[in-house]
């Protein structure tokens, strides 16, 4: 593994950013992408991004990703830093939120929707449709786990230059924790240019900011489960992490109800300070059953719409732990491997998309009925946040957006995608009411 670090102001590629200004933010659908931008490896030592840019850079085989895509990490900001720090206390709009509700249309009920436009961050578009619910979210509930993170991180070592080095140089074994897990990471040896696909085995090795990047990135419940050992471990054994292998067994040898209490403390901690309410999103157990069983904290994890636009406005604002911290974070939500359900609508592939998603489903017998993925009968939860962001000519829309849906016998990937155009449709039809007011304004 490479051991130097850039300083983020002389790592972008001049080139890039200027082909990135002229054509704009181009995302394809169903690219091999990386969740964070793929000029970041010096910086992260996430190797799955150094072989994105071989391939984009014609060094490798492969299939580049899009202009959009290789968008450097200079231009993936909070966007809010230099506007004043409004509180999240929004009225909701009775005109939008009956628009949403309509583009929900039988099935609105069973669906809550926050939406928040901040195009314009003076004139802001705030509207709820059941924005209360709080139900099971899935793997958008590793956001939580991301927040203790950077909380915990930035508690012991104020200076960013102690997270980087930390974040970067610490390497992690997978131990029993990880079992077990369908989905796959990408393997990349820069030495070699071996690539490999598969799930996370016992034994393999990442550094911290890898392992971070396969929780939020890949969805990655063994990444998710080993980030939630490794906190428990920071918050533990502080400026002594990360501990031997014999320091390790012995704190996890201690009674499960002590450490039980040990991570919810250290989860729900982040979370208050951070201005959000565990009472309405909160992840309260690990993501793997060896997870549940090593800490059986007796506890369910839920989420809520209103919450989560809250979280993706306050990383806006740079107010998640401090503002390096939220840089690193959005980066971590910038483009998901592929575009997958709300954000793999074709109306989405101009803009950045910065998302999390997670589903929960269970099926029974029923006649001439056959269950899927995401098409449940008994329950069919989907989650979906995502901040759009432009710059696309004369559309530069900025908008965080939060769904929760339990619609039983459909596709609920499908539905979401669905919903991302008819929400992008009448933003655009919002947006050019407003202009033509201004336009008016104007003349008179």
């Amino acid at each position: 593994r490479q051991n130097n670090r850039l300083d983020e102001r002389t790592t972008g590629d001049l080139k890039m950013m200027s082909r990135i200004i002229i054509l704009g933010l181009l995302i394809a659908l169903g690219s091999d992408v990386a969740a964070y931008p793929m000029d970041g490896y010096p910086y992260t030592s996430i190797e799955r991004l150094e072989y994105v840019k071989r391939v984009y850079d014609h060094e490798i085989p492969g299939r580049p990703v899009p202009e959009g895509a290789a968008l450097p990490m200079q231009a993936v900001q909070p966007r809010l830093l230099d506007e004043p720090k409004q509180p999240f206390d929004f009225t909701s709009d009775p005109a939008v939120a009956r628009k949403i509700a309509a583009a929900l249309g039988n099935e609105a009920p069973e669906y809550g929707v926050v939406l928040l436009d901040i195009s314009d961050p003076t004139r802001p578009i705030y509207a709820e449709h059941n924005g209360g619910v709080r139900r099971n979210i899935g793997s958008v509930g590793k956001l939580f786990v991301g927040i203790a993170w950077y909380q915990t991180l930035a508690d012991l070592y104020p200076d960013p230059a102690d997270r980087e080095r930390l974040l970067h140089d610490t390497v992690i074994t997978a131990d029993e924790i990880i079992r077990s897990d369908h989905h796959k990471v990408m393997f990349f040896e820069p030495d070699t240019n071996q690539r490999q696909y598969r799930t996370i085995e016992v034994g393999d090795q990442g550094t911290l900011w890898e392992w971070m990047d396969w929780m939020l990135s890949a969805s990655n419940n063994s990444a998710a489960a080993t980030m939630q050992e490794q906190v428990m471990l920071l918050k533990h054994f502080g400026h002594n992490y990360p501990p031997t292998p014999e320091q390790k067994a012995e704190f996890f040898n201690e009674p499960r109800g002590e450490l039980a209490e040990l991570y919810l403390s250290t989860l729900e901690d982040a979370t208050v300070r951070n201005g959000l309410d565990p009472e309405l999103s909160r992840q309260g157990s690990f993501f793997t059953r060896a997870g549940k069983n090593k800490v059986p904290t007796g506890t369910s994890s839920y989420g809520n719409p209103k919450e989560l636009v809250k979280f993706l406005y306050l990383l806006e604002q740079g107010e998640i732990v401090d503002e390096w911290s939220s840089r690193d974070f959005k980066r971590m939500l910038y483009m998901t491997q592929r575009r997958i359900r709300y954000a793999s609508h074709p109306v989405l592939v101009p803009y950045a998309v910065y998302f999390k998603s997670g589903s929960l489903y269970r099926c029974k017998e029923e006649e001439g009925f056959t269950c899927g993925q995401y098409m449940g009968n008994e329950l069919n939860l989907l989650a979906s946040v995502a901040t759009i962001e432009g710059p696309v000519p004369g559309r530069d829309f900025h908008y965080l957006v939060a769904v929760s849906s339990n619609v039983l016998r459909v596709n609920s990937a499908v539905a979401h995608q669905t919903l991302a155009l008819r929400i992008h449709r009448m933003l655009e039809q919002l947006h050019a009411e407003r202009d033509a007011e201004v336009l008016t304004s104007e003349v008179n």
